[in-house]
Formats: structure tokens, sequence, C-alpha cells
């Protein structure tokens, strides 16, 4: 009976404690009063998907999502060349500036690109520092409301890509810019969904000029346990003036937690057309302070 009395003891101060988060006004912290550790959000990543999240870092709070390593075989092009690509310790660094927005910069540190031609001894390398990313998230609705089956979450994140090496052959040679639009659907206890639409307006380089892309896709996650989750994807870009059409990907993968303030992920994406790479593994580790 004592044990019996100590779990209802247990899962009701657990329920107070998630009702006490839910139901807080958060409004007065901010980057510089931080939100207190019992009124966090369960730590929510813009990774491993494609699908950006609409919740947003709580306030005062710092974010490291980052892709330990990840690599990438295009398909055959017109000439038959095929790209390999790696990226080491691209981070997004999200910072929390209110309760609904955020500040996030995603830079890649080091990446390399190799093309091989038909040809067996015609081989190109590339090497260097990759784009930097300047970015912000508004949560609209839905930071601290995403709970039961029904409920919704809608940001807005407008974004600056900024080349670091015009000449590397790592990082792109134009600026570039849009706004996606995420959102997500608790559809019941262990399902979740999130969407995106977004555009953008960028340049591929000095042959061709700027012109408008669209992005979209949807992520359908499960949680297995407290800790364990995993996802399935499908993502695209199209008018994106590529001879061999739009790019789509099918992805998949799965995250960790650790503890409340760590999470590991790994994920694959799979393309299914031939504008697409045809493998992109990865594995990666988030983690709040």
């Amino acid at each position: 009976m004592r044990a019996a009395a100590t779990g209802y003891a247990a899962a009701a101060l657990l329920l107070l404690s998630s009702a006490e988060v839910m139901g807080a006004d958060k409004s007065q912290y901010w980057l510089f009063n931080p939100t207190p550790d019992s009124l966090l959000r369960e730590m929510t990543t813009d990774r491993p998907d494609l699908t950006e999240s609409p919740f947003t870092v709580d306030a005062g709070h710092v974010q490291f999502e980052t892709t330990i390593v990840g690599y990438s075989r295009s398909a055959p092009d017109q000439a038959h060349a095929v790209t390999d690509e790696f990226e080491f310790a691209t981070t997004n660094m999200r910072i929390g500036i209110t309760n609904s927005a955020e500040l996030s910069l995603v830079w890649q540190p080091y990446g390399t690109v190799r093309v091989r031609q038909t040809d067996p001894l015609s081989v190109m390398h590339h090497s260097g520092m990759g784009e930097l990313n300047v970015r912000g998230k508004f949560n609209l609705w839905g930071n601290d409301t995403f709970e039961k089956p029904g409920a919704t979450a809608l940001a807005l994140l407008p974004f600056l890509s900024l080349p670091t090496d015009r000449h590397n052959g790592i990082s792109p040679e134009f600026v570039a810019g849009g706004i996606i639009v995420p959102l997500a659907i608790k559809l019941s206890d262990k399902w979740e969904v999130a969407v995106n639409g977004a555009f953008a307006r960028l340049r591929e380089d000095v042959e061709s000029s700027y012109h408008t892309e669209y992005l979209a896709s949807a992520s359908f996650s499960y949680e297995w346990s407290e800790k364990l989750g995993s996802y399935y994807e499908v993502a695209g870009r199209f008018n994106t003036e590529n001879s061999r059409g739009d790019p789509v990907v099918l992805g998949t993968g799965f995250t960790y937690k650790l503890n409340k303030n760590l999470q590991l992920d790994a994920g694959v994406n799979i393309g299914v057309t031939p504008a697409a790479d045809r493998i992109n593994p990865f594995v990666g580790i988030s983690a709040r302070f």
C-alpha cells in the first residue's frame, strides 16, 4: 500500500509540474533574464529531419544542434560525373531571445567535395568552409500548449544565407534568402506531423540569375519511449532550373535522449528523382544550456 501511495504521489507531482509549465506566464523572461529550469519546455530540435519545427528555444538559453559527420553521393549527371561530399561539424546555434522568438546561426566549418569524371584520371577536389545562415524563428502559437492530441503550433522562420568563400567549391557564391512556415500537429500521444512550406530567392552561379525556388516537406514522428523516437519524411525543392528536374528525397532516422538537455540522432535521405542526391547518411548531436 505504501508503494502504491508513493507511486500515486509521484504521478500527481508530475502532472502538477506539467500543468504549471503549460499554464505559467513566461512573457517576463528574455535573453538576459533566462527562463528558470523548472519552467523549461521539453527540448525540441530542428534536426535530424529536413523539416523545421515551429518551437523556439526558451528565453536566455542556447541550443547547439550539430551534424558530427554527413556524407552524400549524387546520381551521375549528363556527363556521367559523380559527386561525393562530406560535411563536418555543421552547427545550428539557437539562442532564445524571448519566450516566442529565437535567433540562430548555422555554419559549416569544413567540407570536402570530390567530382569523379568518366576518365579515372579526371578528379576534382574542393575543400573549405561552408556558408553562414542567419535565421530568426517567431512562434505564433503552440510553444507551451502542444500537449494534447489535436494541438497545433505555427511559426515564421525567415533566413539569409551568406557566402564565406566564393571560390572554394563548398560555400555558395551568392547571397540567398527566404522564409519558411513550419506547422506541427499532434495526431496522438505518440504520433506528430510537421509540415513546411517555403520559398527562397537564390542564384546558383555566374551563368544564372536570381530566381524563386519553393520548398515543401512533411515529417511524421513517432515516440517509442521517453528517450527513443523515429521519423519518416518526404521533402522536395521545386522550380530549381535544374536540367534533370527537381530534387525529391525520402528520409528516415531516429533520436535518442541521453537526458533532458542532450540528444543523439542519425538518419539517411534517399533520392527518388534524378536531380536528388542518391544517398545522404549522417549522425548528429544536440545539447541545450
